[in-house]
């Protein structure tokens, strides 16, 4: 009987997008987060391109557009308000491309590359440096850096290479 309903535990947990088991071989497949950037509005090929960023610069996990017939684990809204995250475990949530930002002049891939962030487990680090991704508006508007620095990607790597079931439910993040 135990066994029964742990299958049918691991069964749920997966239709949820929650990995369980041991940790990853190191030439496992990378995590496929879909996300849909439908409701993004005006930055939909800015979203893109935050995605990409972070497929080019990690191998434990990849970002894609949502397939027809399938639950995206992001959705990417746009607003005009500022940037911002909400995430409900780690690889799954939603987020605001903030049209406050952008017209204060900061550069939109890097918010983008920023806010994917915050669903890839990494929060706000308020260094001020451009080198830093997480270090979000406290980096000069300036600033056109959108890729992650070496500890930002090996963080993002490290939590997609080990069984994680949740992180953060329900906490908020922007860009600020």
């Amino acid at each position: 009987m135990s066994r029964r309903l742990l299958a049918v535990l691991v069964a749920l947990a997966t239709f949820a997008g929650i990995t369980v088991g041991a940790a990853a071989p190191a030439t496992a497949a990378p995590r496929i987060l879909y996300y849909d950037a439908s409701q993004s509005q005006e930055f939909r090929a800015v979203v893109d391109q935050g995605a990409a960023i972070w497929n080019s610069r990690v191998a434990n996990v990849r970002l894609q557009p949502v397939p027809s017939g399938r639950t995206p684990n992001i959705r990417v809204y746009a607003d005009n308000g500022w940037p911002r995250t909400y995430t409900t475990s780690l690889g799954n949530g939603r987020w605001y491309m903030g049209r406050q930002a952008v017209n204060q002049g900061y550069y939109q891939p890097r918010i983008a590359a920023h806010e994917f962030g915050h669903i890839l487990g990494l929060p706000d680090r308020r260094t001020g440096l451009c080198s830093d991704l997480m270090s979000g508006s406290s980096a000069p508007v300036s600033c056109t850096n959108p890729n992650p620095n070496t500890r930002e990607a090996a963080t993002v790597n490290a939590n997609f290479g080990t069984a994680r079931v949740a992180v953060s439910v329900g906490e908020f993040h922007d860009f600020q």
